[in-house]
Formats: C-alpha cells, sequence, structure tokens
C-alpha cells in the first residue's frame, strides 16, 4: 500500500473543491493540451473522446471532483479505482506514462488556477495525484501479470485476423476474430471486452472497447458492432472482410457475470447492449447453474434486433431460461409473438412484476437513459446495490486516459 496522505494534503485538497467545481473543466482542457504535445502519449488516448462533445473531460472532471470529495474516504472509490484500471490495461497504459499525466496536471491546475495555486497547493495535489497513481499502477500490474500467467494469455497489443464476418441486424455485424499467430486465446469471463488499436488510413490511431459477445472457447473471440451514424472507427470495421488484421489487448473489464451464480440472473440490454448479455448467456448454458434467468431485451424493431434466433435457440436448451422482446416501433408487418413479445419500450412496472427482483442479480448494458432508468427502478424499489450490475458504453470516469 501507498504511504498514507498528511493531513495537510487532505486539507488542502478538500480546499481545492469550490475552485475545481468552478474551473475543473478549464483545468482538464488545459492538461490534455500539454499532454498532446507529445505524440507517444496522445496516441494513448481515444481521440474522439476529445472531440467537440467533451464527453470525456467532462467525466474526468468530475472523477476529479470525486476523488477530492473523497480523498478522506478513499475506501468509497474502490469500484471506480477497479474500473479505471481495467480500462488502462486494455489501453496498455504503463507506469512509465504516469509522470507525463502528472506535469500536465499539475502545470494546468496552475496555469488556469494562477495564484490562487500556490506552492503549498500543488505540493498537496502532487501528493494526492501519487497516492491514487501508485494504487493503480499495482493493481495494474497484478492484471498484466494475471493475463500473461494463464493459458493463451498475452501482454501488449496481438494481431488476431478477422475469420468471418456475419450480419446480425440492418445495423450489428459480428466479427470472428482468430490469433495470427495460432495460438489460443485466454478465456474471459462473461460480460469483459477487448480493446484494439486501430490504423485507419487518413486518420489518427484509433482505440476502442468491444464486448466479447460469445462465451469462451479457447481458439477465437467474437465481437458484435453496431455501425453508427457518424462512427468513424463502427463504420470502417463493417467495410472491413475476412483476412484484415487487427491489433487486440487481451480481455479486460470488471463488469462480468460470476462462475457460478447463486441467485436467479436477469440480463437486461437494450440495442447493442446485448452483446456481453449473449456471451452471459452462452456461459450460463455452458454451465450447470442451476438458477432461473431472464433474458429481457429491447430495440427498435425486426430489422435492428440482432441475434434474435440465437437467443431464442440458447433458450430451447435449458428450462431455467425465459427470453422476452420488446421492439419500441414494430414494422407494419411485425406480429407479436411471432417477431417481438411486446410492444413499446420495458417499463418499470412490467420489469419489477415479471422479474425476482427482491432475490436476483440484475446485470444491465445499454445506452446512458436506458440504464438510468433501469438502475433507478430497481434501486426504489430496494433492489441492494451490489446486486444492480451495469456496463453502458461511451466514455467513462477514466483518471488517465480514455
Amino acid at each position: 500500500m501507498p504511504q498514507p496522505l498528511s493531513a495537510q494534503t487532505i486539507a488542502l485538497v478538500k480546499a481545492t473543491v469550490p475552485a475545481l467545481e468552478a474551473h475543473g473543466l478549464d483545468i482538464i482542457r488545459e492538461m490534455y493540451a500539454r499532454m498532446f504535445q507529445n505524440p507517444d502519449i496522445r496516441d494513448l488516448f481515444n481521440q474522439t473522446h476529445q472531440g467537440g462533445s467533451e464527453s470525456q473531460p467532462r467525466a474526468l472532471t468530475g472523477a476529479i471532483l470525486a476523488y477530492a470529495n473523497n480523498i478522506d474516504n478513499v475506501t468509497a472509490l474502490v469500484p471506480a479505482v477497479e474500473r479505471i484500471a481495467q480500462k488502462h490495461v486494455g489501453l496498455q497504459i504503463l507506469p512509465e506514462h504516469y509522470p507525463h499525466v502528472a506535469e500536465a496536471l499539475l502545470g494546468a491546475i496552475q496555469a488556469v488556477l494562477g495564484d490562487a495555486a500556490t506552492d503549498e497547493v500543488l505540493d498537496a495535489w502532487g501528493e494526492a495525484y501519487w497516492f491514487l497513481a501508485n494504487i493503480l499502477i499495482a493493481r495494474e500490474r497484478r492484471i498484466y501479470d494475471e493475463q500473461l500467467a494463464v493459458e493463451g494469455g498475452w501482454n501488449g497489443w496481438r494481431d488476431f485476423r478477422i475469420d468471418e464476418v456475419i450480419r446480425e441486424s440492418s445495423t450489428i455485424a459480428s466479427f470472428i476474430l482468430r490469433p495470427v499467430d495460432g495460438g489460443p486465446v485466454m478465456a474471459h469471463k462473461p460480460g469483459q471486452y477487448l480493446t484494439f488499436w486501430l490504423e485507419i488510413p487518413g486518420h489518427a490511431p484509433a482505440k476502442r472497447n468491444y464486448s466479447i459477445s460469445a462465451a469462451a472457447n479457447g481458439q477465437t473471440y467474437r465481437i458484435s458492432v453496431k455501425r453508427e451514424p457518424q462512427g468513424l472507427v463502427s463504420g470502417w470495421l463493417h467495410q472491413q472482410r475476412p483476412g484484415t488484421v487487427l491489433k487486440v489487448a487481451a480481455p479486460a473489464g470488471e463488469f462480468f457475470l460470476p462462475e457460478r451464480p447463486e441467485r436467479p440472473v436477469v440480463l437486461l440490454s437494450g440495442g447493442v447492449g446485448l452483446t456481453p448479455m449473449v456471451a452471459m448467456l452462452e456461459a450460463l448454458v455452458q454451465s450447470d447453474a442451476p438458477v432461473p434467468v431472464h433474458y429481457i431485451h429491447g430495440t427498435h424493431d425486426r430489422d435492428t434486433h440482432a441475434m434474435r434466433a440465437h437467443v431464442r435457440a440458447l433458450a430451447k436448451r435449458r428450462p431455467q431460461i425465459t427470453v422476452t422482446d420488446f421492439h419500441q416501433t414494430p414494422l407494419a408487418d411485425e406480429v407479436a409473438g411471432r417477431d417481438y413479445d411486446h410492444a413499446g419500450l420495458i417499463t418499470e412496472e412490467w420489469l419489477l412484476a415479471n422479474t425476482p427482483s427482491e432475490a436476483a442479480d440484475y446485470y444491465i448494458c445499454g445506452p446512458r437513459p436506458f440504464l438510468r432508468a433501469a438502475v433507478a427502478a430497481l434501486s426504489l424499489a430496494g433492489v441492494p446495490a451490489d446486486r444492480i450490475h451495469y456496463e453502458f458504453f461511451g466514455p467513462a470516469d477514466e483518471l488517465l486516459a480514455a
């Protein structure tokens, strides 16, 4: 464990919270500008998330504020630290990268706050930064070691070839990935993701995380990607054919199904959020865990509904599995009971009435509005927080990179 923070540092960091609330986003913008002067550091980051929407700078600002507010109770940050460490491992963040971030962050604080950034304040934030950085470095080292130690595991970027492309819906395609070296691949936990380093002609290197949409088989991985209307990477991927080689980091992520669930499982997804759920469902079918499973998915219509036949076929193999589909706006020729189960959105009333809310573990994945509604409904219904597990697609609260 790192050396505990001094009482003076804790007091000074907490005293800067009002300044961070007022100027935090400007500090983060300045921090990124400084870091991006170094091409090697710039390429660690997802450039899309630093763009016009400022979604990642805002997420990072919120994360730093959360750290400052909890500087005297860092145990409250343990879940966030694990999520960040897993993301950093996917991005191949190494100990030698941390000093660059420290220099940029402290320089940004000084530049934005001016005279208010006294030597004492900068020293306090330097100590606070390295306290958290050393926790992350230690955790990331353990994850790297674990990845390398298992059969088929690796560190760094490994070449995978697209073996097969499967059109799952009007917007989603699956890609079967096989290692170029012909070796085995490490068994992932159902729900985890792969990180890709993608070199698209005419563009800066791009990093993307895609959930693995199949249970472990030791030989290949499957990802299922939605083509976004303005998505540079998703559009490029959808143009690829078997034979394309991609650089891939080992599976990572803290959102996953336990090996042997002990309570009923509810898999709840919206849109392309079904990808980790299908991996979980496949794993449950392969296991002998005797728990009831509810698979609930919502999408626009039949054309956008990916993997429906596959999911139904899986459910037929286990009598404990119940599948329910919602189509928000069914097509004119769709038939209830044949193409979908319910029209409209998944409502909290239906969810609470048709799942064992008091006894189940919920695994939820989808767009932010979908997640907010589902998590809020379950929480208000009294489902304990440790039984509500969720993953969202988009920039998260990374403290170093995204």
